[in-house]
């Protein structure tokens, strides 16, 4: 059964089944595996490229998400809205890292070990105007028959 999503406020939904579902967007493109890699191949002593790019996009996602309600366990659907088909998907998603590793931060989540996250669904999307991702925030309760896809 797909979930209907009625908005109601802050981006928080109640799908078909009246479960709260919590969007959160992320404006633009994360970095990618491949942008990953390089930065971790440039290091140089206390220079260190992939310890700044993790840095800054962490802290993003930790100021956008600093408001968003407190959770002990939680599914997650990520959406990748890209500008175009160009970077494969296993390239785009190791961005992941910077988006549960922010809502730690935040302190949506208490850990993003296995105990607090019970799944992932990517999806891949198109949005060449408005590239951004958006992490849909189920609650444990959320049945996982019942993901939209």
């Amino acid at each position: 059964m797909k979930a209907i999503k009625t908005k109601t406020a802050n981006n928080v939904f109640r799908n078909g089944n009246g479960s709260k579902v919590l969007i959160l967007e992320i404006p633009g493109r994360l970095p990618g595996l491949n942008d990953i890699i390089d930065a971790a191949k440039q290091g140089n002593g206390k220079y260190q490229p992939y310890a700044l790019m993790k840095e800054e996009y962490t802290n993003m996602i930790t100021w956008i998400a600093k408001k968003l309600p407190k959770y002990e366990k939680v599914a997650l659907i990520i959406t990748w809205y890209e500008p175009d088909h160009r970077r494969d998907p296993d390239n785009i998603m190791a961005g992941q890292k910077f988006i549960l590793d922010g809502l730690v931060a935040a302190k949506v989540i208490p850990n993003d070990n296995q105990k607090y996250i019970v799944s992932i669904i990517h999806r891949f999307r198109v949005d060449k105007q408005n590239p951004r991702v958006e992490v849909e925030i189920l609650d444990e309760n959320q049945e996982p028959g019942e993901f939209p896809g």
